[in-house]
């Protein structure tokens, strides 16, 4: 059975791992489903589905180096993940960035290489991240 080409990126067009995810994404011929996840965040199910498929804990699911972690500190002990949940619902700059979802699996694309993991596609050629760093050689292979 062959996998679907459906790929969808929780994305923060102003972060640049993210934007290099979906340079990744799209240099396999792929037009991926692309939600802002700050104008549009994801509902509660949609976020624990997320984190759980992900195969993360809700802590490895948050943005630590962000205002609201700091000023909500969230680095204390005691917090549950329905409380830490409902933070990052309220304040989705706290969604660790950025998620992506195909039919081969869901993962925090954190480096943005590890999308390489669950795209259904290979790469079509020659890519480099926004610093220069060549990730993607002129035959479509990964160079790490």
């Amino acid at each position: 059975m062959k996998a679907s080409l459906d790929v969808k990126i929780f994305h923060n067009p102003a972060c640049g791992t993210s934007r290099n995810t979906l340079a990744l994404i799209r240099n396999t011929g792929i037009e991926p489903t692309v939600i802002e996840y700050l104008v549009t965040p994801p509902t509660r199910s949609e976020l624990t589905k997320l984190i759980d498929d992900a195969g993360l804990t809700v802590k490895e699911a948050i943005r630590k180096n962000v205002d609201p972690y700091r000023d909500l500190a969230l680095e204390r002990e005691g917090w549950t993940d329905e409380q830490l949940i409902n933070f990052m619902l309220e304040h989705p700059i706290l969604i660790n960035r950025p998620f992506v979802v195909t039919d081969l699996g869901t993962r925090l694309s954190r480096p943005s290489e590890t999308v390489l993991e669950i795209l259904p596609l290979p790469q079509k050629g020659a890519l480099s991240k926004e610093d220069g760093e060549q990730v993607i050689d002129a035959n479509g292979k990964s160079i790490k």
